[in-house]
């Protein structure tokens, strides 16, 4: 259930629609202050205020996971700053291109890729969560989840997760400065159905990311919630308007339709 306060038009506040409002109030706060006691906080709030419009007037690419990510023309991204998400790593073997930064929230997915997130220099983004599995280290900053839900101009603070890792990026490259940020790979679309956020095992290969090996062999996954998903991604469309930019879907194909579309070379040629 999403709640909104008219007078607040990029504020929703999501809980179960069974959970007292107090209750929810109170665990939100003894959340935030767990986190606010961890030393490890400090550390990553203090590289996130340094991170803070470091790149005004630059624009970002986020590469999303879907299965079109693959007929991205990467050679076009040297150029410019971008965020992987996830698993991003899996494309690896297949170009030379590296994102600058990577962002990853998911439990089940940090520990799955813990191996790789523990042994790269890539500036990684991780739900504070991943603590359990990934070493503090100086490229790894890790972020405070919140459930209200609001889009974070300032990260350092919380982050909430808005049923997709692309709305964390999204948050973050606001955070930074990039005012005109593009999607390649969103294909908002899944070829396993089942209700939203259910937990499922996988199958043998993977159709539904770029990798056929992004969730095989009997791992966990969270099958999406593109209803949750397309609130944060309005809710992100209003808060760059807002802020004087824009974001676009460079996506080959796909059924997101909220952005307006552009190929790669356009949005990187515009000025």
């Amino acid at each position: 259930m999403v709640l909104r306060d008219d007078n607040a038009p990029n504020f929703w506040l999501q809980r179960p629609p069974t959970v007292n409002p107090y209750r929810f109030a109170i665990s939100e706060l003894l959340h935030r202050l767990r986190w606010d006691l961890c030393p490890e906080s400090w550390r990553s709030r203090e590289i996130l205020r340094t991170l803070r419009n470091r790149y005004c007037g630059r624009r970002a690419v986020i590469l999303c996971n879907g299965p079109s990510l693959l007929r991205t023309n990467f050679d076009l991204l040297t150029e410019v700053a971008t965020f992987g998400l996830n698993k991003i790593n899996l494309l690896f073997d297949k170009t030379e291109f590296r994102p600058s930064f990577l962002v990853s929230v998911n439990p089940l997915v940090i520990e799955q890729n813990s191996v790789f997130f523990n042994e790269t220099d890539v500036p990684l983004f991780l739900d504070s969560s991943a603590r359990r599995y990934v070493k503090c280290r100086p490229n790894v900053v890790f972020l405070r989840e919140t459930r209200v839900a609001r889009f974070a101009r300032d990260c350092s603070m919380s982050v909430y997760q808005g049923f997709t890792v692309t709305f964390v990026a999204m948050q973050l490259a606001a955070h930074m400065g990039f005012r005109d940020v593009a999607l390649v790979g969103c294909d908002h679309n899944f070829t396993t159905k089942g209700p939203a956020n259910l937990t499922v095992t996988s199958g043998s290969e993977d159709p539904n990311h770029f990798d056929p090996n992004y969730f095989a062999g009997g791992l966990s996954w969270q099958l999406p919630d593109l209803v949750q998903s397309e609130i944060s991604y309005l809710m992100a469309a209003q808060m760059f308007e807002a802020m004087g930019g824009r974001i676009v879907n460079c996506t080959d194909g796909g059924e997101l339709k909220i952005y307006p579309r552009m190929t790669l070379s356009e949005f990187l040629e515009f000025v």
